[in-house]
């Protein structure tokens, strides 16, 4: 049984029974059969069908935000995922054409030759819950579109997410079996996976997850797309704009109550500015409201799972027994379980667990650093790379730092943010592929050669 608990009240929100093997199978093979006449339709019919279902869950607006907020807790003046998720989607529909477009080598009187990009199949979407709609369209979007067929397995605690977005595309005429959301234990993914079930596997989620995934996949050559978490860093240079540079830096560290795959989880500051910045980063989190989600005025909710705020209470309590300083008194809110007091930590040191471990809850540890050299060592010290903020008002200064940090994307005055027309990726433990932009729609097809001779 899937059983979402909801961070509101700890009570038992929603439950669903997951699929036996038998019916998994029988659902990916609905899925393979199904596949077939979906990617025989046009390209421009695809599209359509995928902008409708998106178009529906739009018109579901009212009813997502407050069950977001008893699914994983996220308050509800906030408005819900949509304007993301349409623009993503908007964004690959405006640039499918051309990037599944056909390659022509050579097509005179002797030869045809060309590389045709062809759907893998079967595409299985395994989503996470921190952004349950947006996350999940990043692929469910393209690999429609570039003609697949969708399998998505959401994360338990969001699990009214599948559900509405099947309903939605449904609703607008995408056939049942080319898109389905099913509820299934890691056993039964996992077989799936082994037995050569997906062309192709997209996963958000665990660094444990990811290993758990490609372990199914060994020796079946099945593509994996895996973003698996991060530990993202802010520089904070000598030339910043310090006020923008503190209210977007503590926004990207613990807006979603931190839980953020993109979220910043330290920061490096010149050191002449290192008070300055602190004073203001501090002014800025001792403001946040903490509170009920469904409550308008509040702006921090309480973290997904007590079991999540567990971890970040933890490793804060490390970093203090070790020397760190904590700057934010306990929030009257907090009540020791998944409602969590934010904080700022400074005198932390990358010896560390919270400066070196995912914490994924809004803690963000401050360090200053003497130059550029010293920041980008201690940025690069990190076994994840998923996005880093430079803070400066010299692009070219930013760009040559950005050239020497080991991670996926690189923000110039902004961060937490996905540009659709940019690819989505990491390294190291944050796993590997790409999706969204261009790359995305190559992620999702596989190339196919034509060499036709004609006389």
């Amino acid at each position: 049984m899937i059983r979402c608990i909801s961070p509101i009240d700890g009570s038992v929100y929603a439950e669903r029974p997951t699929l036996s093997a038998e019916a998994a199978r029988d659902a990916v093979a609905r899925a393979r059969a199904a596949q077939v006449d979906w990617a025989a339709r046009t390209l421009e019919d695809r599209i359509a069908l995928v902008l409708a279902g998106v178009a529906n869950v739009g018109a579901m607006n009212d009813e997502i935000v407050p069950e977001l907020a008893h699914q994983m807790g996220r308050p509800v003046r906030f408005g819900g995922e949509f304007g993301g998720f349409n623009q993503r989607s908007n964004y690959m529909a405006e640039i499918a054409k051309d990037a599944l477009a056909d390659i022509v080598v050579e097509d005179s009187d002797a030869f045809r030759r060309v590389i045709k990009r062809v759907p893998h199949g079967v595409v299985l979407v395994v989503a996470p819950w921190n952004y349950p709609f947006m996350t999940a369209i990043n692929t469910i979007a393209p690999a429609l579109m570039a003609g697949n067929a969708v399998v998505l397995k959401h994360a338990s605690q969001t699990p009214l997410v599948g559900e509405r977005m099947a309903r939605a595309f449904h609703a607008a005429g995408v056939p049942k079996d080319v898109f389905q959301n099913v509820f299934l234990d890691h056993q039964t993914t996992s077989d799936l996976i082994a037995a050569r079930s997906f062309g192709f596997v997209n996963f958000t989620g665990s660094v444990g997850g990811g290993q758990a995934m490609e372990q199914a996949a060994a020796g079946t050559f099945t593509g994996i797309g895996l973003e698996l978490g991060g530990k993202d860093p802010g520089y904070v240079c000598d030339d910043a704009d310090l006020d923008a540079a503190a209210e977007t830096l503590m926004d990207g560290a613990m807006y979603n109550a931190g839980q953020c795959c993109c979220g910043i989880e330290r920061i490096y500051v010149a050191a002449q500015h290192f008070d300055a910045f602190l004073e203001k980063a501090v002014a800025i989190v001792r403001g946040l409201k903490l509170g009920n989600p469904l409550d308008p005025e509040t702006t921090l909710g309480p973290m997904a799972h007590v079991r999540f705020a567990q971890e970040v209470r933890d490793q804060i309590a490390e970093a203090i027994a070790d020397g760190a300083t904590a700057h934010i008194a306990t929030f009257p809110e907090d009540d020791g379980g998944a409602y969590l007091t934010p904080q700022i930590l400074t005198d932390v040191t990358h010896d560390m667990r919270v400066m070196r471990d995912e914490s994924f809850g809004p803690v963000v540890g401050i360090m200053p650093v003497k130059d550029d050299a010293e920041a980008i060592r201690l940025m690069n010290d990190c076994k994840y790379g998923l996005t880093a903020s430079i803070w400066t008002r010299d692009a070219a200064r930013a760009e040559a730092i950005a050239d020497q940090i080991e991670t996926g994307t690189v923000f110039m005055n902004r961060a937490d943010y996905l540009d659709p027309a940019l690819c989505w990726t990491g390294c190291k433990d944050t796993g590997r592929g790409g999706g969204l932009s261009v790359i995305g729609f190559h992620n999702l097809t596989r190339p196919k050669s034509y060499h036709l001779k004609k006389a």
